[in-house]
């Protein structure tokens, strides 16, 4: 059997799976039957992906294919690099908050995270009046618009970052090899070749798997619950961001308010916060609210957010729900900054009886919204989400 590798490997995904030591309720289990499906997705079309002569930009994660905590702001693509040959990406900029490069040499593993070889935004590079721009990457010496391939670069990560759903729009991007314009790939004969392509799908599908299981461990369990650590780089060598990152476990009678100065435009053009389950995945940020970026929160009179991370309706703008979820993970993010930040631009936190709020939140009457208002809310999520992913 050609699939037999891949076949093994999905069992011993289950096992993975249903031997998580956070699994604590059905839905706990039900989510990580979930979070496999979308991996098993992912794996195939990454092993397919694995073309490093003729490349090609790939969805590294999506609403159905999530990993490694990642940003319900986001659109992640990678292609797959030789560190000997030159490559060529074109496009053209979009109005998203963000747009970064990233090369790295090797993949995450449960072990360790793939060292950043370079790292950049599009401030770096030249952009037409028309919004389209030309780089290069290979092993020659680096110049304008061209960039020095380390030896063991294997992948170039490209995010484009919203930070205004409605409002902003995103770009293209393409890459290929320098020297195959106008070729094209052998046409695959060997059904032993596809018995390998299986293989590296399974190994994926685990190594994915058994590494962001592990990745909490590192960045977020060793904090105190409730807690957000000070801004700092962010791990895995990103240029001009950082980020600030902590566990919750709120009982339904509480909630935890995230109290976190806006940054403005001219300090970081992204800011934004999200939870995420257990499993290290974003929470439903299509029809639920759990994420909110400085364009969509409401920014308080004093220049702060006041975000409330809550399974009840606190009745105001910046709640973001549980859905369920007693335990978490929450992570605020600032992109594209102009400079670094301290211990006084991050968050503070604070966890209260839920009926306290109004108490606590100094300009709550202000803050308030009504259901009507609220599905407002998340109909405009679910309707720049469906645009976001068609585009």
């Amino acid at each position: 059997m050609r699939t037999q590798a891949f076949a093994e490997a999905l069992a011993e995904a289950e096992q993975i799976i249903t031997g998580a030591p956070h699994i604590a309720s059905e839905q706990d289990l039900a989510e990580g039957y979930d979070y496999l499906a979308g991996s098993i997705q992912a794996s195939l079309r990454l092993a397919w992906a694995y073309q490093r002569d003729f490349p090609y930009f790939v969805a590294s994660t999506g609403p159905y294919t999530k990993m490694g905590l990642d940003n319900p702001d986001t659109l992640y693509f990678h292609a797959y690099l030789r560190d000997d040959a030159e490559y060529v990406v074109t496009g053209r900029r979009g109005t998203t908050a963000d747009l970064s490069f990233q090369v790295l040499k090797g993949d995450y593993s449960p072990a360790e995270v793939p060292d950043s070889l370079s790292a950049f935004d599009d401030r770096a590079i030249e952009i037409a009046g028309d919004g389209t721009f030309e780089l290069r990457f290979g092993p020659a010496a680096p110049g304008p618009g061209y960039f020095r391939l380390g030896a063991g670069s294997s992948m170039l990560l490209v995010r484009e970052v919203y930070s205004d759903w409605a409002a902003e729009r995103r770009g293209t991007i393409a890459i290929r090899r320098a020297d195959r314009a106008g070729c094209a790939p052998p046409v695959t004969t060997d059904p032993g070749a596809l018995a390998k392509r299986y293989a590296v799908a399974g190994k994926i599908l685990l190594s994915r798997l058994r590494t962001f299981l592990a990745f909490p461990q590192w960045f977020y369990l060793a904090e105190p619950v409730n807690t957000m650590t000070p801004p700092r780089p962010t791990p895995g060598g990103l240029a001009t961001q950082f980020s600030s990152a902590g566990h919750y476990d709120l009982d339904d009678g509480e909630a935890m308010i995230v109290t976190v100065p806006a940054a403005g435009a001219g300090t970081a053009p992204y800011q934004g916060i999200q939870l995420g389950s257990m499993w290290y995945v974003s929470l439903d940020y299509i029809n639920h609210q759990t994420s909110l970026t400085a364009d969509q929160a409401r920014i308080d009179p004093d220049g702060t957010m006041r975000f409330v991370i809550s399974e009840r309706d606190p009745g105001v703008a910046n709640w973001l729900e549980c859905t369920g979820h007693r335990r978490g993970y929450v992570q605020i993010r600032w992109q594209r900054l102009t400079r670094d930040l301290t211990p006084a631009d991050g968050p503070e936190t604070s966890v209260i009886p839920h009926a306290d709020l109004p108490g606590r939140l100094p300009y709550y009457e202000q803050a308030r919204v009504s259901p009507a208002e609220w599905r407002t809310r998340i109909a405009a999520r679910q309707a720049a989400v469906a645009e976001r992913m068609l585009g």
